[in-house]
């Protein structure tokens, strides 16, 4: 599979609160170290970063790994980044803007003008984007419509990973993974659609050059080698988005085995071979690599509605007690006594797309305790994943197996919900480094030390099955459509009370860190 037995590919994960670099021999992990970052939210609807920050985090993420494993042993780098990221740069590629994450929701208004227009729909048809906060098409609208007096200093606008590939390389560019998230990028001829650069008010040349998610760039800036400890002529491997590549990581590409993901948020994804876009909206539809792209969705409240309702319903048993919470929650019968969590505690994505909806429990009584409330929770997270799954297999994708990761699926009642939630088998991976791995694997192919991306099968331990409980998959399954009515139902209501905009009071939100 390699030249030789000491070389490895460094997998660097570029993520929304800190950055991991992995070294992998093959599919054995042998060095890994992760630098952290705070993620700003200066006013309501701003979710920021300092790009040289995480600048710095690669940079000391990748030195750490170096270090561990000897530059004799690296054959090359590969990058994965979050979704959706957008920095300003001048000509001389210094950051004029804070960088928006994907989390940052300040472009709701624009996303939800873009989404009603007559050419929404077909907008989303063309980029296989939702139009959505999240994305840079509407943060460009906003910043042209609120932030003129920056337009003029911006030279270049990108992602993070065009920022560190610049810094780190002095190429700027963007692979066709992360264009085809930005809301900018055709899927059908891979070029930046005409129509949504008009909207966003850019021009192709203020974008970065577009390359295969498998492009490999000469080395690293000399300066930079050195910092590093490694020569200037290392391979690296521009790689491609976190979202399509977690799908590579656990070896998800077959037709009908699904990804899912449950961190602080979550995922379901399928890899499919030409796009496809849902024609009812619900769906993105992202490239991954040549003849390879990745249709799902992805929902903003995973683990962290755990982290509310232990901070909100169990206060006294203090930080740090998911295992106290989900012991307390494993007392509730399946379906919570008939209490539903709906758990849009940072809005939602899949399959709405929609920045105004609020959580809410429905169908609470006196008789319910902290256990049916937290229980209800989790429950909310799985049902919302079981609607994406629908949304899914109402496009005409097979769904028949699903490989899952994640932090929540350490949890034995995480897993059994997932899987009784779904109404079938779901596997655990070994790994949870699902996306580095990903990356490496993309790199490993790239440089030529495996056939195809289709080698990671041999490269993967096989994960645990979880079969579903038939009695908890009947109760999911009779609570799915009313799970999904009263989003509906409750809509108009999310809309009014966003609308009164009454003040939160002096006690703050705690910060969220979604990895999407």
């Amino acid at each position: 599979m390699r030249p030789n037995g000491l070389r490895v590919v460094v997998g660097v994960d570029i993520g929304t609160t800190s950055t991991k670099a992995v070294a992998f021999d093959g599919g054995v992990v042998v060095a890994s170290a992760s630098h952290g970052y705070p993620l700003l939210q200066p006013e309501p609807g701003y979710a920021v970063q300092d790009p040289d920050r995480v600048l710095a985090a690669v940079r000391a993420a990748v030195s750490d790994v170096v270090g561990q494993v000897g530059a004799a042993r690296v054959a090359g780098l590969s990058f994965s980044a979050a979704l959706h990221s957008l920095v300003g740069l001048d000509a001389h590629g210094t950051p004029v803007t804070e960088l928006l994450t994907w989390a940052d929701t300040r472009a709701t208004a624009q996303a939800e003008r873009l989404r009603a227009a007559a050419g929404g729909p077909a907008l989303h048809g063309r980029t296989g984007t939702p139009l959505h906060p999240m994305s840079p098409l509407p943060k460009l609208v906003w910043f042209r419509e609120e932030r003129p007096d920056l337009l003029d200093a911006v030279h270049t606008w990108a992602g993070i990973k065009e920022y560190v590939l610049l810094r780190l390389c002095g190429a700027l560019v963007v692979d066709h993974s992360v264009a085809s998230a930005t809301g900018l990028l055709d899927l059908t001829t891979l070029a930046w659609d005409p129509e949504a650069l008009a909207l966003a008010g850019v021009s192709a040349d203020r974008l970065p050059a577009l390359v295969p998610p498998t492009a490999v760039l000469p080395g690293l800036l000399p300066p930079v080698a050195r910092d590093l400890g490694l020569p200037p002529t290392t391979p690296v491997v521009v790689g491609a988005a976190d979202g399509p590549l977690a799908n590579l990581g656990v070896g998800a590409l077959a037709p009908g085995v699904a990804a899912c993901s449950i961190g602080t948020s979550g995922a379901l994804r399928v890899v499919v071979d030409r796009p496809v876009v849902d024609p009812r909206g619900r769906l993105f539809c992202y490239a991954l690599a040549p003849g390879r792209w990745v249709v799902g969705g992805a929902v903003n409240n995973g683990g962290v509605v755990l982290q509310w309702a232990g901070d909100a319903l169990a206060p006294d048993l203090g930080e740090h007690a998911e295992e106290e919470l989900l012991a307390l929650a494993a007392q509730a019968p399946a379906g919570s006594g008939g209490l539903l969590m709906l758990p849009y505690l940072l809005s939602e994505r899949a399959p709405h797309w929609a920045g105004a909806p609020r959580g809410a429990f429905v169908g609470l009584t006196r008789a319910h305790g902290r256990p049916h409330l937290l229980r209800a929770a989790l429950e909310g997270v799985c049902l919302q994943l079981a609607v994406v799954l629908d949304s899914l297999r109402d496009a005409g994708l097979e769904v028949r197996e699903v490989r899952a990761t994640g932090g929540a699926m350490r949890s034995p009642l995480w897993r059994q919900m997932l899987a009784d939630a779904f109404g079938m088998r779901v596997e655990l991976m070994a790994s949870e480094e699902g996306t580095a791995f990903g990356a490496a694997v993309l790199g490993m192919t790239a440089l030529g030390l495996v056939g195809s991306l289709d080698a990671v099968a041999g490269l993967l331990d096989p994960g645990a099955p979880v079969e579903p409980d038939p009695g908890g998959a009947d109760v999911y399954a009779r609570l799915r459509p009313v799970f999904a009515d009263a989003y509906s139902a409750l809509e108009p209501t999310s809309e009014r009370l966003r609308a009164l905009d009454l003040p939160l009071g002096t006690v703050p939100p705690r910060a969220a860190t979604p990895e999407g």
